[in-house]
């Protein structure tokens, strides 16, 4: 496979449930939204947070871009996998509206799709949203989608960026620059 076209339940199923559980070195996530999500896995439904502590127990590298800051019930279950809190490398950035999954520098997500039920989650047909979007193996493009998230991380925009009111990171990120 080098690109494949998905839609609705497939993005759940062959990004969250085949893709992500076998991330080996790193895993890169990029959303507008996160929220409460949950996956089926060995028998019973199960936080997706439950999935990464798993990942973080590996030793596979988590970093996590988001736009706003997740509810109250995806924040009590982060509570309930300790090993996230230094396990999970995190940063908010409310102008990113890029949805990808990155792993392994081998394979990438980009699509419509944002970390939660609705969209990537395992929600019946007629309660999720319609989605779409990319998976690929691609060496190229998933070092374009690579060096797009990781531009963004390393805070190439927060000089110039309009939206630092909104942003609790940049202080940070500009330090770290100079």
């Amino acid at each position: 496979m080098s690109v494949k076209y998905l839609t609705d339940r497939c993005l759940y199923e062959k990004v969250l449930l085949e893709r992500v559980p076998t991330a080996r070195s790193f895993l890169w996530m990029g959303t507008s939204d996160i929220k409460d999500l949950h996956v089926f896995s060995r028998g019973r439904w199960v936080p997706f947070l439950k999935m990464l502590a798993e990942l973080v127990q590996r030793r596979v590298s988590i970093r996590l871009l988001y736009a706003k800051e997740p509810g109250k019930r995806f924040q009590q279950d982060f509570d309930r996998y300790p090993i996230l809190f230094e396990g999970i490398e995190r940063m908010l950035c409310p102008r990113v509206h890029f949805k990808m999954i990155i792993m392994d520098g081998q394979f990438g997500y980009c699509g419509s799709a944002n970390l939660t039920g609705a969209g990537m989650g395992g929600k019946s047909d007629n309660r999720r949203n319609f989605e779409n979007g990319i998976i690929t193996t691609e060496t190229n493009l998933v070092k374009e989608m690579m060096e797009q998230f990781d531009r963004v991380w390393r805070g190439t925009f927060c000089p110039e960026c309009g939206r630092k009111e909104y942003c609790s990171e940049y202080e940070e990120i500009l330090s770290d620059h100079q």
